[in-house]
This record gives structure tokens, sequence and C-alpha cells, in this order.
């Protein structure tokens, strides 16, 4: 893949641009195993790759420039505007929507955030499209000053993107660097956007957690179940389980799941798909996975997808005093995966498989299956 924004050196994001694929994949094989190299006996699985171009189902761009002359990208060094609307990483359903945003901004006389000068209204818009191109559109501003001129043309944005789902203003008035705040208001019935993985769809709701890359998060859910088939677990915990992608793809009659998440919004999400799809024997709870894992007996197996700085050491110890008889783990950083599997020493690591969600990136997620040495499949 090439790109003109890289070529020009006005975005450095994408730091393996111009690399080719397989160079880029294997690379990421390589550095995984190397972090892995003290489960020798693990056998890896062939990698999973992705489109190169086009993958990313979200788009989180900074607001700069003018109202009449806005740019949709990041800032410069210098807190100035670099516009990215045809970034080639994004969905092709996010680029062709940027021009009708651009618009809609100079329409709503939504003035951009100014940094250094701490003026303006507009910090950020945010867009995530579905599988099936429907489309979440979210205007981040400082003040409820711009609401009332959004909402008087918020129709003609969506006479210009009929494929808009969701449509919301969140509110973030503090001068810092955090993308979104807590307060969202919806512009509209529709409260979640429909991500369908599989035979499953997913109800993603504004701020909510979803895998940027939807075909590897199908790919991801797809081979957790796999794993878990394998050895027929009666009782599963999926701990961090955010709208609920793995707990749903493992339902099966006769097994208990039950899905453990920090969000109120995300776990009524989980619940909302489970109650739609008719799933039975799956339920979702509000809470921190640590504790929960803590002050339960354990389950048969247990999934954990945990952000970038891990399960930490408290936690891996819990799930090693606690001793479910498999553990799939699905890690978005190698480093911290291995510094867990290090800190659960009564297990095996069976088997490995990295999937390529961030091509273009020197990131990848790595899901490995874990077994506790000496117990007995369900």
């Amino acid at each position: 893949m090439e790109c003109a924004y890289y070529d020009r050196g006005v975005c450095r994001s994408c730091e393996l641009m111009g690399v080719p694929y397989p160079q880029q994949l294997a690379d990421k094989v390589k550095a995984a195993r190397a972090l892995l190299a003290a489960w020798p006996d693990a056998v890896w699985r062939d990698a999973v790759p992705s489109p190169e171009s086009g993958f990313r189902n979200k788009a989180k761009m900074v607001v700069g420039g003018t109202v009449e002359s806005p740019t949709l990208g990041i800032l410069d060094a210098e807190q100035r505007g670099v516009d990215l609307r045809e970034c080639g990483v994004l969905a092709a359903g996010l680029r062709a929507a940027m021009p009708a945003v651009a618009a809609f901004i100079g329409r709503a006389h939504l003035t951009p955030y100014d940094i250094p000068a701490r003026r303006g209204e507009l910090k950020n818009v945010l867009l995530t499209e579905s599988p099936d191109g429907e489309l979440m559109v979210r205007f981040v501003l400082r003040s409820t000053e711009a609401l009332a001129r959004i909402r008087k043309h918020a129709d003609s944005l969506r006479a210009d993107l009929p494929a808009i789902s969701v449509l919301t203003v969140n509110l973030q008035p503090e001068h810092k660097a955090v993308l979104e705040g807590e307060t969202e208001l919806l512009l509209g019935d529709a409260e979640t956007l429909a991500m369908r993985t599989g035979d499953v769809v997913l109800h993603l709701r504004p701020g909510g957690f979803f895998q940027t890359n939807t075909a590897i998060a199908a790919g991801l859910y797809a081979q957790a179940a796999a794993w878990l088939d394998e050895v027929s677990p009666r009782t599963v915990w999926d701990l961090y389980c955010g709208v609920g992608g793995f707990a749903l793809h493992l339902a099966a009659p006769g097994r208990e799941v039950v899905g453990i998440e920090t969000s109120a919004a995300a776990v009524a999400s989980a619940r909302l798909t489970a109650e739609e799809a008719g799933i039975p024997g799956v339920e979702f709870e509000v809470g921190d996975a640590g504790a929960f894992a803590a002050e339960r007996p354990a389950p048969d197996a247990v999934v954990v997808n945990p952000p970038r700085r891990g399960l930490g050491s408290e936690f891996a110890e819990v799930l090693e005093r606690q001793g479910p008889a498999t553990i799939v783990y699905s890690s978005c950083n190698p480093v911290t995966l291995a510094k867990d599997l290090a800190a659960m020493p009564s297990y095996d690591v069976v088997e490995v498989r990295l999937f390529d969600m961030f091509p273009q990136t020197r990131h990848a997620e790595v899901m490995t299956l874990l077994r506790r040495r000496g117990a007995r499949a369900a």
C-alpha cells in the first residue's frame, strides 16, 4: 500500500507504510514468537491476514482549520489541522462520508476548536461504519453553544448521508487531550449501530468499544469458539466482555456463559443482542473482571480480552489460583501478554495465532489457548 500523506511527511501514523504486506505479517509473527519464546512447545497456527487498506471501521478525526474550510484528520506539531479525509486505511464508506461532514460543519457554523487559543466549539468528529454500510456519526463539542444549530441542520446531513443510523453530540468541555466526554446527546431515535459479525449482530452504543477491524474481530470470535468447542466447557466466563462479542459467539446448548464488563452501556448492548437473537444461556453483569474472578468458583473455561496494559500480575495470579481448565487469552499487546503468561506457571501454552488487526503498523492481536497442566476437559 502507498499513501500520499505518508510520502509528503504530513502523517506517519502508519509506520510500516510502503513495506510489502507479506513482509509486515512475517515480521509481526517473528516478533511475537520472540516474545513468547519461553513456551517453545506451543503450536503456532497460520497468521490471519487483513486487507491492506480500507480495513478500519472507525475514523477519529480531529477538526481543525476554519468553519468555511475545516480539516478532518490530525494536528501537526503546532496544533494546526492536517486534513486526512482520503486516508487509505479507512473503510470506503467512511472516506465517502467526509465531504458531507465537512459541508455540514460550514452549514451549521461549527467553529473548530483552536487548542492554543482555547477558542471554538467543535473538537472531533467520530465515525463508525457497520459491515452493512450504516454509519454512526458523533460530533464532539466543547459546550452546548452549537447544539441548536446542529439540531436545525441535522436533517440536511441525513439527506446527504442516508447511511446515518446513529447521530449524536458528545460534550467534552475540558482543555486536555481526551477524545470524548461523558455526556452523549442523541439526535434521533436510534441508540445503537448494528455490527454484524458472523451469525451474531452486535449492538454498539456511542463510546462503546468494538474492534477496529470488523473482519478480524469475526475471526477472533470464530477461533475462540472453535478452541472451546474442542473441550466442550459447561461454564465459561468472558472477562472484559465489552458488547459481548466473545460471549455471544461462545453460546451453545447446555453451556452457561457469563460476560463481565465495567461499562454499563456495553452490558446493555450485550443484553440487547442476546435478547434480539434469542441466544439462551448467556448473562452479562456490570463489574470489575478481576474482582469477579476472585470472588467466585472458577468455571471450566475463561476468555480474557484486556486492554493494552494486560491483566497485570494481581489478576493473572487470581486466574492461576482459581485454576480454570482452559483459558483463551486475546491480547493486543504481546509484551504484556508474555508477562501475564509468566504469572500463570500452571498453564501450558497449547496454541498461538496472530491476527493482523492493524496492517501498516507494528501492532497485532495475538490469541493464545492455555490449558492447565493435569486438567481434564469438561
